[in-house]
């Protein structure tokens, strides 16, 4: 062991008991190789920690997950990398606190003049946190509507049906409307005339919906007729609704409704349409 000092104080330090420069560059070798390392463990236990996480169903989706575990990698990387460069300078004899203190002043500034930034970076941080949506929900937030295409700790991206995409700060958003999770509900409004018999027109809905549910898989329940709920002027409104998976309400109730047009001509059910009467005025 004496030996072994005696080589570092021979080969690493000078006259006055100073690390010399071989000393210097050496030690910071070292700090360096030190910071890879916690940084390289640190990775791997965010990993692990994560991995168990979702084998118990706490992320919905390995999407939320990636980012949540991205984040906090960055988040020790920087830590690190500063404590790395306090230590290098800390070789070289410079004055670290006053450089920290510069550093909190900086930061301070920056922080008065950011707000906005660390509010949507905060709230972005709690949706990731809270699966309030995740990529490819579909979703109102605020005025806007559309498919989450992408979602990070600053912006939201939603891409709305007309193609336009919608980059929202995390920080505005204050109500999300999803409308992937769980159930959906497609609904179905049928007119009749009144000189139709309901009953029959009843039985010809009913020989739809059956063919309806033997042949779409993405129906969960029904579909059913609820009835008769509206009498308008000159038609009487007949309700069908089913329960779908997320995102195919819409595309149940395409098919609904073709299947019924193409019953009602084939049985000759007449449906109300807008007549002119000659002498006198429009009627529904």
């Amino acid at each position: 062991m004496e030996s072994l000092m005696a080589i570092i104080d021979y080969y690493f330090k000078d006259s006055s008991g100073d690390l010399n420069i071989f000393g210097k560059i050496s030690k910071i070798i070292l700090i360096l190789a030190i910071v890879k390392l916690v940084s390289y463990l640190t990775n791997r236990l965010i990993d692990r920690i994560l991995k168990s996480r979702s084998e118990l169903n706490f992320f919905a989706n390995n999407k939320r997950a990636s980012t949540i575990g991205s984040i906090l990698k960055n988040i020790f990387k920087y830590t690190l990398y500063f404590i790395g460069i306090i230590m290098i300078l800390d070789v070289f004899n410079i004055n670290t606190t006053s450089i920290i203190a510069t550093a909190g002043i900086g930061g301070l500034a920056i922080g008065f003049g950011a707000q906005s930034l660390v509010k949507d970076v905060i709230t972005g941080f709690f949706i990731l946190i809270e699966d309030q949506y995740a990529v490819g929900d579909f979703v109102i937030i605020n005025s806007y509507q559309g498919t989450v295409e992408e979602m990070g700790l600053r912006v939201t991206k939603l891409r709305d049906f007309s193609g336009d995409l919608h980059i929202i700060p995390n920080g505005i958003i204050q109500v999300v409307t999803n409308k992937t999770r769980g159930a959906m509900r497609a609904l179905v409004r049928v007119l009749v005339t009144y000189d139709e018999d309901i009953d029959r027109v009843m039985k010809i809905l009913e020989k739809v919906i059956m063919e309806v549910k033997a042949t779409n898989e993405e129906i969960l329940e029904g579909p059913n007729i609820l009835g008769i709920t509206d009498l308008g002027e000159s038609y009487v409104t007949i309700t069908i609704v089913a329960r779908t998976k997320p995102m195919s309400q819409w595309s149940v109730e395409r098919e609904i409704r073709k299947k019924v047009k193409e019953a009602f001509q084939r049985e000759n059910i007449k449906v109300p349409y807008r007549k002119i009467v000659i002498g006198g005025s429009y009627n529904a």
